[in-house]
């Protein structure tokens, strides 16, 4: 039988979905999580406990469009765990399926929910459940391919391997996920944006999510002229384009993005601003 978690940050759709689990005589346990960074903080805590611990998870039942982290987000760091849980997919888009089967989804239900559709997703978990038991399963995506500017080398995993952030010597950081570490020059970095316990590295060729909060990161690179501007953001000050002052808020415009700066920050970013434009 099936320990399920299901994540939907819509609270009638999430209570909605595990009512119709928790009526399947197949789903032993289905408890709910009302967005990534508490699903993520469930399945370290399930790994941890073990296969058969008492927090075990062999499935999530994943929404794709959640403030924060999405669902594929989700997916793709749950494919660095050494035994990540299965996925399956559950949205009102019909677009992202060649996604969600790359990253190696049992299978991708659209909203509204009917009850006989989920009752095949639970069915070929159990059997995918069932074969991984038997011998082993290939899981997680295939290796990304590599971003500009990054280098990739293969790395073996370990029990409860998860993505992972280090420094590599004084000019690069290392984002490791899913057995792969990619190393990313600091320099290249404009800005951080947190969510929860990880953060999402932005650079002018994407973004990289790492398990790190901003606040270790802030402490880390303040020498390197990273500044806190707002709880969620951190930011390289020589990569602030612009400084907007607009009805009693401040801004900074970053490259395409522009992000506020909170009241308790905004003298403190100004005057930095003013030093480096006259130093």
């Amino acid at each position: 039988m099936l320990r399920v978690l299901a994540v939907d940050d819509e609270k009638p759709l999430l209570e909605e979905l595990l009512y119709l689990l928790r009526s399947d005589p197949r789903v032993r346990r289905a408890e709910g999580a009302s967005d990534a960074t508490e699903a993520l903080r469930r399945v370290t805590r399930a790994l941890e406990s073990g296969p058969d611990g008492a927090d075990g998870i062999d499935v999530v039942f994943l929404d794709i469009h959640m403030a924060g982290l999405t669902g594929l987000d989700v997916a793709r760091l749950l494919a660095g765990f050494a035994r990540p849980p299965l996925i399956v997919f559950v949205t009102a888009h019909e677009g992202f399926a060649v996604q969600a089967f790359d990253l190696k989804a049992v299978d991708y239900v659209l909203k509204p929910v009917r009850p006989e559709r989920l009752a095949e997703a639970v069915r070929r978990a159990c059997e995918q459940l069932s074969r991984s038991e038997e011998g082993p399963v290939a899981a997680g995506p295939a290796a990304a391919a590599p971003v500009a500017g990054a280098r990739a080398v293969t790395a073996p995993r370990h029990p409860l391997a998860e993505v992972t952030v280090a420094d590599r010597g004084p000019d690069q950081i290392a984002v490791e996920l899913g057995g792969v570490t990619r190393f990313v020059a600091i320099a290249d970095i404009s800005y951080v944006e947190a969510h929860g316990d990880y953060a999402r590295l932005h650079t002018d060729e994407g973004s990289h999510l790492v398990r790190i909060p901003v606040s270790t990161l802030e402490e880390r690179w303040a020498a390197r002229g990273f500044v806190r501007i707002h709880r969620r953001h951190l930011v390289a000050l020589a990569r602030i384009d612009e400084l907007r002052l607009e009805a009693g808020t401040t801004s900074v415009r970053v490259g395409a993005a522009e992000l506020q700066v909170s009241r308790r920050h905004a003298r403190e970013l100004r005057d930095l601003l003013m030093r480096q434009a006259t130093g």
